[in-house]
């Protein structure tokens, strides 16, 4: 997993608290997010093979979850310094680890409405608290054409009654979303922690590349979204796991793995999907 495993700096949690985001590059090699990419294409052409597997997301974007032992790096991904850190500094020291997927837009992919992925909270709009984050690794170097991820620093403390479903804010809205964007372009390799309250979207593909992105969700104790998710491994991988590791996986422990039957859907985003 060569790469920088320094663990987070206070200034990484400021960050994450005040921007509602944080990367931090380099922290696997360009080797590491090469393999990572083989193993989610080898899940996607599977999943586009089974109905009901790859979610629509808009026109030519899709999000698939997946079982944790698919990924041959996801031991090295969820005991790197820098994630446990930056989860125990903002969830808290028994934070747990609830969802693995991965979301791809295809070539042709168009701009996604500005949203959240679940509505706020009351321990956030009420406390100013988070209780959940999603880390997000990039399995290619992208590039200005290849529909980046947008994001508007801040926005995670958001909350108006005007967002349909509590996650998506009316148009009239969209020009302040449009001045703080700022598009990610990020490298293999690189890892961002951000809270998935903050007000975001995915771009427009004007490539010819596909853009797969690992998303690990990971909840404060009580957060419930682990109610939306399935995580489950074999008995034979959850044998090898680390010890320490154990503590923030809950999950079904089965004798084999089973299809993956997707609870969260983003209805403003399926619209108009194929």
């Amino acid at each position: 997993m060569t790469g920088n495993v320094a663990p987070p700096s206070a200034q990484d949690v400021e960050q994450l608290r005040t921007d509602g985001i944080v990367g931090r590059q380099g922290a696997f090699s360009a080797d590491w997010a090469d393999r990572l990419g083989e193993d989610i294409m080898t899940i996607f052409a599977e999943a586009l093979a089974s109905p009901g597997t790859a979610v629509g997301r808009g026109p030519n974007r899709y999000y698939v979850e997946i079982h944790p032992e698919r990924l041959r790096g996801f031991v090295d991904l969820v005991t790197h310094p820098w994630v446990t850190g930056v989860c125990e500094a903002v969830l808290g020291a028994e934070y747990r680890i609830v969802e693995v997927g991965f979301d791809v837009p295809l070539p042709g992919a168009v701009d996604q409405p500005w949203h959240r992925d679940f509505p706020s909270p009351p321990e956030t709009t009420r406390e100013g608290r988070l209780t959940s984050l999603a880390f997000n690794l990039t399995t290619v170097d992208v590039t200005p054409e290849m529909g980046p991820f947008e994001i508007a620093p801040g926005t995670q403390w958001d909350d108006s009654p005007e967002f349909e479903h509590g996650m998506f804010p009316p148009e009239s809205h969209w020009p302040r979303y449009e001045s703080l964007g700022r598009r990610r372009l990020t490298r293999r390799g690189d890892i961002s922690a951000r809270s998935a309250l903050t007000i975001h979207r995915g771009t427009a593909n004007r490539s010819t590349t596909p853009r797969p992105t690992l998303v690990l969700g990971v909840d404060a104790p009580g957060a419930g979204n682990d109610e939306r998710h399935d995580l489950m491994v074999t008995r034979a991988y959850h044998a090898r796991l680390p010890e320490p590791l154990l503590a923030h996986l809950p999950c079904r422990v089965v004798d084999e793995l089973e299809p993956i039957e997707q609870k969260h859907t983003i209805e403003g985003l399926v619209m108009g999907a194929p």
